[in-house]
């Protein structure tokens, strides 16, 4: 096995030891390099032996005297050094399968890459990993794990994940636990399929592998308008949803009471839908589960009071807006209402936008698109400039899920755009310093 190398830093301690462009890194201290998992866990090491190919019989052994974490300078064709990996599931609630027509390509692209955990925080199933896989993870010893779980019943695992060995690989969960690997868990609810008796169980048998297991996140099945053909989901009603919360409620009281922490947790999504108000911050504790929308508005509130309370108000003239989803909206007008009362001359409006794009079930600002935004905004008073949260914008900050740019939206709506943070502070200076 060789990786190619793309790039060699000028300068950098592989420059100053002659591997250029175009070789191929074969090994580090004896250690075959297949991914970028192998390459940054080996090149820790304060002295590494290095073993590069430059044609078929050309090999180069060089040996580097270093920092533990120093970088040693080389780039390679991808972030992963390899092909990433794509799901080999066909989950029944699959976000992806439901998605529209003609969109970039890269939006069809159903992920399940191991690597993509340990580095940006991906949630896994763990389907296509081998056995060799997790010993190599346990190795390494790289912590945390994120797993999309749904139910620890097998029979039901299959079901829901249309895969014949989702059961018997829920079997890596105790072995990287057992090892002392942390994992999060995420749990997609289904209506009538693995909420009721069924979390329970999942709960139960989740909470018997803690401290591994450090926190366990319930999230409702997001439901475009785009599911003909697909297997029939209801949406989470008031009712339904406040039996989920219960549920979870119960398991989480009990497991504080016994351990010192509850473990498990609904998420915002859930409190909305059953129309109950949203705990504290206190009750999230670290606040673990933000990327599954866990405790993200009494975070959002948080973070803003921290700021709003070290800061003197003045009078200057603020015209603004801010665009989010029907979630956030209602918490962002209570804190717009809030900051008047110290910036004497500010106006604010927040829009809730209506998500036409991919059905109104869906509610949450990070699917909100430029063509509802443009839509539903073209007649409204903006203001001298448009906020919007950057979670609305892909990794690179420069399109929309419907390839709408930021400039698209200022030439329609004839209004400056400003992206700001999701976090409560990024939100308040955002607004101060328009």
């Amino acid at each position: 096995m060789a990786v190619a190398i793309k790039k060699v830093l000028p300068g950098s301690l592989c420059w100053k030891k002659g591997v250029r462009e175009g070789d191929q890194l074969i090994s580090i201290n004896g250690n075959p390099i297949t991914d970028v998992l192998d390459y940054q866990f080996y090149i820790t090491e304060s002295k590494l032996t290095l073993v590069v190919r430059r044609d078929e019989s050309h090999y180069l052994m060089m040996k580097i005297k270093k920092e533990q974490y120093e970088d040693i300078g080389l780039e390679f064709e991808t972030y992963l050094m390899d092909r990433q990996r794509s799901c080999t599931n066909d989950c029944i609630f699959c976000f992806v399968d439901q998605m529209p027509l003609n969109m970039r390509e890269s939006l069809y692209f159903k992920d399940d890459d191991a690597r993509l955990s340990f580095l940006f925080g991906n949630y896994i199933t763990l389907t296509n990993l081998k056995q060799s896989e997790i010993d190599r993870i346990i190795r390494m010893r790289i912590s945390p794990i994120n797993i999309s779980v749904h139910t620890t019943n097998p029979e039901l695992r299959c079901k829901m994940m249309h895969n014949r060995f989702a059961g018997e690989k829920l079997s890596y969960i105790k072995q990287l636990t057992d090892a002392g690997i942390t994992v999060n868990c995420q749990l997609v609810m289904c209506p009538g399929i693995n909420d009721g008796e069924e979390l329970r169980r999942t709960l139960s048998d989740l909470g018997q592998l803690y401290p591994g297991i450090q926190s366990v996140a319930c999230v409702p099945v997001g439901l475009t308008k785009y599911r003909e053909g697909l297997y029939p989901l209801e949406r989470y009603r008031k009712d339904t949803a406040r039996e989920v919360i219960e549920t979870v409620g119960e398991f989480a009281d009990e497991f504080e009471r016994v351990h010192g922490t509850r473990l498990a947790y609904a998420s915002d999504e859930f409190y909305l839908r059953a129309e109950l108000p949203l705990p504290e911050s206190d009750f999230y504790e670290d606040f673990a589960q933000l990327e599954n929308g866990v405790g993200v508005i009494a975070n959002l509130k948080d973070d803003f009071y921290s700021l709003y309370h070290q800061l003197e108000g003045d009078d200057k003239i603020r015209r603004i807006s801010i665009a989010t989803g029907t979630d956030a909206a209602p918490f962002i007008e209570g804190l717009i209402d809030e900051m008047k009362k110290k910036w004497h001359n500010l106006e604010g409006r927040v829009y809730p936008i209506r998500n036409d794009f991919f059905g109104e079930t869906i509610t949450v600002a990070g699917l909100v698109t430029a063509q509802d935004i443009i839509a539903q905004l073209k007649d409204q008073e903006l203001g001298d400039v448009l906020i919007l949260p950057n979670c609305m914008l892909r990794h690179e900050q420069d399109k929309f899920l419907d390839d709408y740019t930021v400039e698209d939206v200022e030439q329609a709506l004839q209004i400056r755009v400003k992206l700001i943070g999701t976090e409560g502070d990024a939100l308040l200076e955002g607004i101060l310093e328009e």
